[in-house]
């Protein structure tokens, strides 16, 4: 949809989430009735941080939602690394399960890179194991992350063929920026990774078809950063005071993206807007990746989750 024709066309993170979801139940249905196989999930979170059990909540019902077997493993702060890594251990041999995620952060006490290696690389459902980004990076069958894994989908429904377009992608992180530069190159993109020594950023982003923003500095790109007509993904969610004096004093915020929407959407030709953009898209390829791993398990083939 578009404001006006001056505006850039709202990609519409939240529908496209809603419509995979749709799909992954289908086809996890078709899964089950032709091979026995119901996907399961299985999310462990350890302490209480609210913003983390509310995501963590938010999985677990999307999950159900898609027919899927969900497991929520809720462990006290204080739980040692050694009897994390036992419960891993037995998602690991469990059949019924499929993906295994643990939430991100983990107390202090506990060392994540220990964990997350931990998870069996075929239930590794948030692509973060060295062998799927391994398997990523040379072109073999793997579980890409999720968040990236979204963008793509995003990009192919809106622009189609991306094959010759050159992407720019601010931010260089293991869980955004290198995975997205790998799935841009498979699709024939020509791909530059900038960061925090890139010099003349602003020009550098003028160059892209594609622009994907992923440094975490709310609002960083502006309007003349951004080449006319360009597609912008925005995956930043950053909390910052309300614009309102008298809500900021009282400590309200809002949310805003690593883009100065309302600048870059009078230049875009496509922007996904936050909230209602990249995010949605995250849980959503969570299961996309779980019903690919339930196939996996079997050595079929997954059937094809794209619009």
């Amino acid at each position: 949809m578009t404001a006006d024709p001056a505006r850039a066309t709202l990609i519409d993170g939240k529908a496209f989430a809603a419509g995979l979801v749709e799909r992954v139940a289908a086809a996890s249905a078709r899964l089950e009735a032709a091979h026995g196989v119901k996907p399961g999930l299985a999310v462990v979170i350890v302490g209480e941080d609210p913003a983390s059990q509310v995501y963590v909540r938010n999985k677990g019902e999307t999950t159900q939602r898609a027919g899927m077997r969900s497991d929520t493993h809720r462990l006290p702060d204080k739980t040692s690394q050694a009897d994390l890594l036992a419960l891993i251990a037995d998602l690991n041999a469990d059949a019924g399960i499929h993906g295994i995620l643990v939430q991100l952060p983990l107390p202090g006490h506990i060392d994540a890179s220990t964990v997350l290696d931990a998870i069996d690389p075929d239930k590794d459902v948030d692509g973060f194991h060295v062998v799927n980004a391994g398997r990523l990076a040379v072109g073999l069958p793997g579980l890409v992350p999720c968040t990236p894994l979204g963008c793509l989908m995003l990009l192919k429904a809106e622009l189609g063929d991306l094959s010759g377009l050159n992407a720019v992608i601010v931010g260089r992180s293991n869980i955004v920026g290198k995975p997205m530069a790998q799935l841009l190159l498979a699709e024939s993109c020509t791909v530059t990774v900038a960061h925090s020594r890139t010099r003349d950023l602003p020009a550098l982003c003028r160059t892209a078809d594609i622009l994907v923003a992923a440094v975490g500095r709310p609002e960083m790109v502006r309007g003349d950063w951004i080449k006319p007509g360009a597609a912008v993904i925005d995956v930043g969610i950053n909390r910052v005071p309300s614009r309102n004096p008298v809500k900021a004093a009282e400590g309200k915020t809002r949310l805003v993206g690593d883009v100065a929407f309302a600048e870059a959407a009078g230049v875009a030709g496509r922007i996904t807007p936050v909230p209602g953009g990249v995010g949605p898209m995250t849980i959503a390829c969570l299961l996309a990746n779980t019903y690919s791993a339930a196939c996996r398990s079997i050595n079929i083939t997954p059937e094809p989750l794209d619009a």
